[in-house]
């Protein structure tokens, strides 16, 4: 049997050669608290290039100040930041794999010293901040930010661009009627409350023509929330938008119980892979190449994203082709240990 796994897959003109991409983990490690990527970040993405993976997503990077989850986030509302992440891309690139990175604004979920913002002045819990409710003008320009930070990542050489509406952050806020209480046409149906990501994504493709992914929530867990169904909606409105693919994780919108198992999210993909017909990504507690593959095999989604166990193990594709009894390119430096 072929590996899928190992198997390049295209989206436009960028191909990356396998299916497996590191998911965008936060790493709270701009310690001058200014957005910049710093040596960290250049060792830590470039460490899972070396590593093999078919696609790197740098962590959620803030279109705004406020919209950072926490100070020392990346960010991208200034053109101070391109140097610091044109080195990223530059370093992931020349390991063979492909840059990607996930435009987020934290909404009220962010811990920052500036006032927070929010479809309704709503907070996540007693340890976070109020967020002020978010005015018209504001909501306008947060789409903007989302459109120059989309920009300023075509110059610092990103192949991918994700847009960050899960989580509990603010797209999310919007999606969700258990964080979005506005009575404008910013709310209510859900036709309003998925107008911000419309204008997000319509924004974006003014600056931006190539693969463009929206990470979502499935489901919120919540018996007034969203479930899997509800996204299959949001999904074919994002395919006639011309989103490529979808990133599906779970949860985060509020506190709630989530049922953890391996690969517990993985049907999500599947079901808004084949109901919305459109390209999913499966991330959550995949953590060996038998399970990708299976995933893979059974068309359950197109790419598999892998976070925690690329913290546990930077050669994680290495350890997943070992295990599936497949050849891969050994990065000549390491030929003597990859044997």
């Amino acid at each position: 049997m072929d590996s899928k796994l190992f198997s390049s897959y295209q989206i436009k003109d960028v191909t990356f050669k396998n299916r497996i991409v590191m998911a965008p983990m936060c790493m709270y490690s701009s310690e001058k608290e200014n957005g910049k990527a710093e040596n960290w970040h250049f060792t830590h993405y470039a460490s899972r290039a070396v590593g093999q993976a078919g696609l790197i997503i740098v962590e959620a990077t803030a279109v705004t100040p406020e919209g950072r989850i926490s100070p020392q986030d990346l960010g991208i509302w200034s053109n101070d930041h391109i140097e610091g992440l044109s080195t990223v891309t530059k370093l992931v690139k020349e390991h063979g794999a492909k840059a990607g990175i996930q435009l987020a604004h934290a909404g009220r979920k962010a811990m920052v010293k500036e006032e927070i913002i929010a479809p309704s002045a709503l907070p996540f819990s007693d340890k976070y901040k109020t967020p002020k409710e978010m005015t018209l003008l504001e909501i306008s320009s947060i789409v903007e930010a989302f459109k120059e930070g989309a920009s300023r990542a075509k110059k610092a050489g990103f192949d991918v661009i994700e847009i960050h509406a899960a989580h509990g952050y603010l797209i999310n806020q919007f999606l969700s009627p258990l964080t979005n209480k506005r009575e404008d046409e910013y709310g209510g149906s859900e036709e309003n409350r998925f107008r911000i990501l419309n204008e997000v994504i319509e924004a974006v493709k003014l600056v931006w023509d190539g693969p463009l992914f929206v990470r979502i929530s499935a489901s919120d867990y919540h018996p007034e929330g969203l479930a899997v169904s509800d996204y299959v909606k949001t999904a074919r409105r994002l395919k006639k938008l011309g989103v490529d693919l979808i990133d599906v994780s779970s949860g985060a919108v509020v506190q709630a119980r989530i049922p953890v198992f391996p690969g517990y999210q993985v049907k999500f993909a599947e079901t808004i892979k084949h109901e919305a017909d459109i390209a999913t990504g499966a991330v959550g507690l995949i953590t060996s190449g038998l399970q990708a593959e299976e995933i893979l095999q059974n068309d359950r989604a197109d790419l598999i994203f892998i976070a925690r166990a690329f913290l546990r193990d930077p050669y994680w594709p290495r350890t997943a082709a070992k295990e599936l009894g497949v050849d891969i390119e050994t990065p000549e430096q390491y030929k003597r240990g990859w044997v």
